[in-house]
């Protein structure tokens, strides 16, 4: 709908990030109960901090320069990047090896019942690929997800401990390539602002 329309701004007031192995199915369904729309394979990662996310996609358009010309004839289209970034307050089995890199199989008890875990941070970096869901609700009967296939972390910032704050971690989601003619990401949203988009086949 053309023109000002305060019914088509969003806030996201409250939402959540979530990841599962690559593949997992995007969820389309919306339902009373959310957490079940995500099938048994997402994991919440639970709380984050009040920045949210941070939802970034910058292209770079490479000029083609002429001769006969001081401005570019045209662009070129060179690269895309797509990034989530978010804080993580939680410490678990989940939150702990998607920030540092690894799976939760990577934490080991050292001894039954003992109450002590190790986790080993590889030394080097590995390949951990997965998707990333990003939900976020306006109200009750406003709901955007936002899911990336394939990607990985790419950026950790520095975990502060401090007697007056809470220690998180922070990361920088970079979003991958799923192959000729997959989408790099997909919105999935519930908002009757969109009434009147064609249906699918």
């Amino acid at each position: 709908m053309a023109g000002n329309t305060s019914s088509e701004i969003r806030v996201a007031g409250t939402g959540r990030v979530l990841v599962a192995p690559i593949g997992a199915p995007l969820p389309t369904t919306f339902s009373a109960t959310p957490s079940t729309d995500w099938g048994t394979g997402w994991v919440d990662l639970g709380y984050t901090s009040t920045d949210g996310v941070t939802f970034s996609k910058k292209d770079k358009l490479d000029p083609v320069e002429t001769w006969q010309s001081i401005s570019p004839a045209r662009f070129v289209y060179a690269d895309r990047d797509l990034t989530l970034k978010f804080s993580m307050l939680q410490f678990n089995e989940d939150t702990l090896p998607f920030f540092m890199g690894g799976s939760k199989n990577d934490i080991t008890a050292a001894g039954a019942g003992s109450g002590v875990f190790t986790f080993d941070v590889p030394d080097g970096p590995t390949f951990d690929e997965r998707a990333l869901g990003l939900e976020f609700t306006d109200g009750k009967d406003i709901t955007y997800r936002f899911v990336i296939p394939r990607g990985q972390v790419t950026a950790s910032d520095d975990i502060k401990l401090a007697r007056k704050a809470a220690a998180s971690l922070g990361v920088t989601f970079t979003a991958l390539s799923g192959g000729d003619g997959e989408p790099l990401a997909t919105f999935v949203m519930k908002d009757p602002t969109y009434a009147t988009a064609p249906v699918s086949a």
